[in-house]
């Protein structure tokens, strides 16, 4: 979408009083209102003759500022205490406030001219190098972690999948499960690390319905470590042991 910034001479009555300003040259804070009201409804009665249709906002400007002319020619109060407000304040706020938009304006302009002669040449890496892989090191994989950890956790794992069993209903009967496949194991956890790409190992473990099942995930855990698809960490010695994706997130 094309955007355009852009503040014409006279596009306001603020804008045809700064431009008066900086015309005469005058400073902003000490307006010489008798001066820069006549100049002002010179330009009015210009514009009136080219165009009959001028907008009210102008008019309403010129009686402003012969207000303010008017007030300047009154004496001040000999009985006050308090210095006098200036009745130039209010619009020499009004013309700061305009002008720092136009400044604005005029930066916006400018950076959109010079946005417009930046190019961008496409990304065009060769095929070997696009489809580069690093090598898998197998230490760094398992940094940190030892095997007596993973036995550590795994007992724990088994431990809880003991308590967890009902003492009365475990009396009923029990209906053996189909036996686990190790393929079907590593293809679950491939599409879980996937998705998941950071987990918790003993979470993992937990989550096995079955003592046989949390045997053949934690095997499905080494094989997946060996061809490098997941990897597995510790922040902090005896923090949580975590395992990491290695893959695109599906």
């Amino acid at each position: 979408m094309d955007m355009t910034f852009r503040l014409q001479v006279f596009e306001g009555p603020l804008d045809l009083l700064l431009h008066l300003l900086e015309k005469n040259k005058v400073n902003i804070y000490d307006i010489p209102i008798a001066e820069i009201t006549n100049q002002y409804l010179e330009y009015i009665a210009e514009m009136k003759r080219q165009d009959l249709n001028i907008v009210s906002e102008f008019l309403v400007m010129a009686a402003t500022l012969i207000d303010i002319k008017s007030r300047m020619l009154l004496p001040a109060k000999e009985t006050e205490e308090e210095e006098a407000e200036d009745p130039r304040a209010e619009l020499v706020q009004q013309l700061l406030e305009y002008k720092m938009y136009k400044c604005m304006a005029s930066e916006l302009r400018d950076r959109q001219v010079d946005a417009e002669r930046v190019l961008f040449r496409a990304q065009a890496l060769p095929p070997e190098v696009a489809d580069y892989e690093p090598p898998v090191d197998l230490d760094e994989l398992v940094q940190g972690v030892t095997l007596a950890k993973l036995n550590e956790i795994f007992r724990s794992v088994m431990k809880k999948q003991v308590d967890r069993t009902d003492p009365v209903r475990s009396k009923f009967g029990r209906i053996e499960k189909e036996e686990v496949s190790l393929s079907e194991k590593m293809t679950y956890l491939e599409q879980y690390s996937a998705a998941h790409h950071r987990f918790s190992f003993r979470n993992l473990l937990a989550a096995q319905a079955g003592k046989m099942e949390v045997i053949v995930m934690f095997l499905a855990v080494l094989e997946m470590m060996k061809l490098g698809k997941i990897c597995i960490f510790q922040e902090r010695t005896f923090d949580e042991i975590q395992i990491q994706s290695k893959m695109e997130s599906i």
